[in-house]
């Protein structure tokens, strides 16, 4: 077995801590065994008997999930057998080339985690397009050819696993087609020639509800794990930026208006995506700070808040969905971390924040158009002509109901005045009949006097004719 010598020695019988190993022949990660050692401190490659035969393993420091996948997946693509030597070396020369560009574009010393998912994510892309073009060596392509693939993705004879068009198509054209991969190969002008047309989709909608949230919630029952629910929520920050935080990122506060209490959460630079604004947000909801409060009590400044990395995220955002049957508006699909993203902008946008204010929060520029297909969407929102037509239903039951008040009030103040008019006319009869009753007895008694002073005489009278 042939071993590189250096700086290590011949002593080193283990792997250093700092490194992993990648085989570029079998596709598989093999165990450190007494006899490995390492010649440097980064990227060492070296030949180790390893499945029978001497195979080539690499050494990278672990720096994440993103670019331990990005070094694994590369050191598969560039050693599968099944591609063309031509196309094998023309991946490399992309990779060194994207790579360099990527640390100098942003003043990095070494690969991130965000260098790391694009990265990761060109792996595919060439090794889908590679597999379009039936391995044939992309120095050799026609137009013809690049036709062919074109037209085949435009009609949807290309399909992904799940059986559906590609819908990412744009990312292909230009990462791909029309930018260095194909300029390597020499082909870039050509591809530009044939993908002339182009239809740019629209950005896809898709979010969820806050009762959706809630529902999702109630079947979590790990005060850490509702603490990461919560955040993406009322943040909304991407998972793999929350999974960094760390207590020193979490400041407790009052809320001057309210008084209540209220972190506000720090995000710094180094934690975020480069294309998002350094912000510091406050926490909108009760549920985070109390959460917050039991997660991060004990830990130290500088320790992590989740201990779990993405791909633990991701199974408990899928059994949550499992268990509660969550889906996004509008087409039903299962819940991702980032609809949870679009979710809280769209329930902001709702309950009345501004564009520029959800913007913020989101960590955008006031001038980026992400927001603006969720705002054309709830704008069209097929239940808002619903509402329309309800609202003037009801504003015709207002109006009816105010017209009545006011008939009724007047019809109130009508009674009130003929009852007025008639307690007056009870009053005035009341006293007419007081007044006769005062005169009849005035005529009884003037009657009885005048009987009585005409008595004698008609005594007299009737006593004269008796004589």
């Amino acid at each position: 077995m042939r071993r590189p010598t250096g700086q290590h020695g011949d002593d080193s019988a283990e792997l250093p801590p700092h490194c992993v190993l990648l085989c570029e022949q079998n596709r598989t990660t093999p165990t450190p065994g007494a006899d490995l050692f390492c010649s440097c401190r980064w990227g060492v490659r070296y030949i180790k008997e390893c499945c029978v035969v001497f195979v080539e393993i690499q050494i990278v420091p672990k720096m994440g999930y993103f670019i331990d996948a990005y070094m694994r997946r590369k050191a598969e693509l560039l050693a599968d057998a099944s591609i063309c030597n031509a196309n094998r070396d023309l991946f490399r020369a992309f990779f060194e080339y994207e790579e360099y560009k990527l640390k100098r574009r942003n003043g990095l010393s070494d690969l991130d985690e965000a260098c790391g998912k694009t990265l990761l994510l060109y792996v595919l892309r060439l090794r889908n397009v590679n597999l379009w073009f039936e391995n044939k060596p992309w120095n050799d392509l026609t137009k013809e050819d690049i036709k062919r693939v074109y037209d085949a993705l435009e009609d949807g004879l290309i399909v992904n696993r799940a059986g559906k068009p590609f819908g990412d198509r744009a990312s292909y054209y230009s990462k791909v087609f029309k930018s260095k991969p194909f300029r390597l190969a020499g082909k870039a002008d050509l591809a530009r020639e044939v993908i002339e047309f182009h239809t740019v989709r629209h950005r896809e909608v898709r979010y969820v509800t806050e009762e959706t949230f809630r529902t999702m919630t109630s079947v979590v029952s790990n005060p850490r794990h509702l603490l990461l629910f919560w955040l993406h929520w009322d943040i909304g920050e991407n998972i793999d930026t929350l999974l960094r935080l760390t207590k020193r990122d979490f400041i407790r506060q009052k809320n001057p208006d309210t008084g209540e209490a209220e972190y506000l959460v720090n995000l710094p630079r180094e934690k975020i995506k480069r294309s998002r604004q350094t912000r510091s947000e406050p926490t909108l909801y009760a549920e985070t700070v109390r959460y917050a409060d039991m997660a991060l009590n004990g830990l130290g400044d500088d320790d992590p808040i989740f201990l779990f990395g993405y791909r633990q995220a991701l199974k408990l955002i899928h059994a949550a969905v499992k268990k509660s049957g969550a889906r996004c508006m509008p087409n039903g699909e299962p819940v991702r971390w980032k609809d949870l993203r679009s979710g809280m902008a769209c329930h902001l946008l709702r309950s009345g924040w501004s564009r520029d204010e959800v913007n913020a929060r989101l960590g955008h520029r006031p001038s980026s158009d992400t927001l603006d297909a969720y705002i054309n969407y709830l704008a069209l929102d097929r239940h808002r002509p619903k509402k329309k037509l309800q609202a003037v239903r009801l504003s015709e039951i207002h109006n009816e109901l105010e017209e009545a008040k006011r008939r009724e009030k007047m019809l109130h103040e009508r009674l009130r005045k003929q009852g007025e008019e008639n307690t007056a006319m009870k009053k005035a009869l009341s006293e007419i009949r007081s007044q006769m009753g005062e005169f009849r007895s005035l005529v009884q008694r003037i009657g009885r006097a005048r009987k009585e002073t005409r008595t004698p005489r008609a005594i007299r009278s009737r006593h004269v004719r008796v004589q």
